[in-house]
């Protein structure tokens, strides 16, 4: 795992880090500066744009501070920053050192630009050796540093995962990261894999992982704890080749990242356990670990699946495999009747051809949490929207001679088609939340480094209080 951030100590001897905003007149220099930085700033042009920095000189050509512009302030209800981490670059930018902020400019959040700067000190350097950023921020005051470090290594977490090739991140590989955090933080786990899948009855988990090089498996995680139960279950195809619709090469090329629903559940539960959260609820994790791959027992299209709950499914593309190995885990969730289940997924295209890479939506349909949802997501910097499962198409995955259709052609509502199936096995029970995310960065971007990616968990970690009653 990459090494966890940490933040400056407090009493170092630190440089002054200051905030500036541009204004009409210039940018918006803080009353503490001295004249001689002032007049320094302007000179070198420094306005207070986003991401620009000023290096300030002291006696003898040593640096004795910096100027960092955050941009005009803005609205995250009204009209979110087009950089979602204002201070992430000067993480970026700023010769090695320890540096404190200086000020804290109107509208500015510490909290959230402690976290783009503990993210953008990512590296994944598996493989190959890279340059971590050397400037340490002291944590500001009245920022709670180790929730912002939990949230930093949740994030850490997730970005491992995905950015790790399948080669190294098989199913067995997967179970082995998610003992290591049952360990960690004292979760049992049981994993049920191969032959024993159809024993227990998880037929669709199975049949889509048989024809992988690494067999297919359930992992179960359940964290210490007394509460309303909130279950987690995270798509973790590890490798998808589409199966025997194979995939072509400009679309198989991410697909280590498939697994990416899997890295956030378990980046999430990661997080709630370093804050100690997990005490108050009943967590449980569940992943459906498989390869999607080609051989003479791959299922195929024009199968008929019996899942889980009973309900048969007709293939008519083996490339929406995800929904087959959530769908029997959902089940085995909702026999247990959850407050609140929640699925995470790299599932459609559709998603992505809706809203991009950075925006994913989530389906619900109780009003009050998707909106404590949405909230959450938009003010702490993790964007997230709702759609809708949408009634009137559920005949869309309704074929001729099975339950459900696994792939409806025509080419229309993807999203909401998958989410409707999702739904199906999902029970009516618990609160249900399913989020369609990417899991993959594709341009770097302040404290956003390029390739895996968290997507949701802010969002849910924050709404948390509210929707888990």
């Amino acid at each position: 795992m990459t090494p966890l951030p940490e933040f400056a100590a407090p009493f170092s001897a630190s440089l002054p880090l200051w905030l500036v905003r541009p204004g009409a007149d210039g940018p918006a220099l803080p009353e503490g500066l001295a004249a001689s930085d002032r007049t320094w700033a302007l000179a070198q042009g420094f306005a207070g744009t986003a991401g620009q920095l000023c290096l300030l000189p002291g006696e003898g050509g040593v640096i004795a501070g910096a100027l960092f512009g955050i941009g005009p302030q803005a609205d995250p209800a009204s009209r979110p920053a087009r950089e979602r981490y204002s201070l992430a670059k000067a993480a970026e930018t700023l010769p090695e050192g320890d540096w404190h902020l200086a000020n804290a400019p109107e509208g500015f959040d510490p909290q959230l630009g402690a976290l783009g700067w503990l993210f953008a000190q990512y590296r994944f350097t598996r493989y190959k050796q890279g340059k971590t950023p050397a400037a340490r921020l002291v944590c500001p005051e009245g920022v709670d540093a180790d929730r912002v470090l939990a949230l930093a290594a949740g994030e850490y977490l997730a970005r491992d995962l995905i950015n790790t090739p399948a080669s190294d991140m098989g199913p067995a590989d997967l179970e082995q990261a998610a003992r290591a955090l049952a360990a960690r933080h004292g979760a049992r786990i049981s994993v049920i894999e191969g032959q024993d899948l159809l024993a227990q009855n998880f037929p669709m988990i199975h049949a889509v992982g048989r024809a992988g090089a690494q067999a297919p498996r359930l992992i179960d995680l359940r964290f210490p704890g007394e509460g309303p139960m909130l279950t987690l279950v995270g798509k973790g195809v590890c490798f998808d080749t589409g199966g025997l619709d194979i995939k072509p090469p400009s679309s198989m090329g991410l697909m280590k990242k498939d697994m990416g629903g899997a890295a956030n559940v378990l980046g999430l539960a990661e997080t709630l356990a370093r804050l100690g959260l997990t005490a108050g609820m009943r967590l449980r994790v569940l992943i459906p670990a498989v390869e999607n791959s080609i051989a003479g027992n791959a299922f195929r299209p024009g199968d008929i699946l019996t899942s889980r709950k009973g309900l048969t499914v007709e293939i008519n593309n083996t490339d929406a495999e995800g929904r087959l190995v959530l769908a029997d885990a959902l089940a085995l969730a909702a026999e247990e009747k959850p407050a609140v289940l929640i699925s995470m997924a790299t599932l459609t295209g559709a998603a992505r051809v809706a809203l991009g890479p950075d925006l994913p939506p989530f389906f619900c349909d109780d009003d009050g949490t998707a909106t404590a949802v949405q909230r959450a997501g938009r003010d702490n910097a993790d964007p997230i929207w709702r759609m809708p499962f949408w009634e009137p198409y559920e005949s869309m995955i309704e074929p001729v001679i099975a339950d459900l259709d696994n792939a409806p052609g025509g080419g229309f509502a993807g999203a909401i088609t998958a989410a409707l199936f999702l739904r199906r096995f999902a029970g009516e029970d618990a609160t249900y939340l399913h989020f369609d995310i990417y899991g993959w960065q594709p341009v770097a971007a302040p404290g956003r480094t390029k390739g895996g990616t968290g997507q949701g968990m802010r969002a849910i970690l924050n709404a948390l209080p509210e929707i888990l009653k």
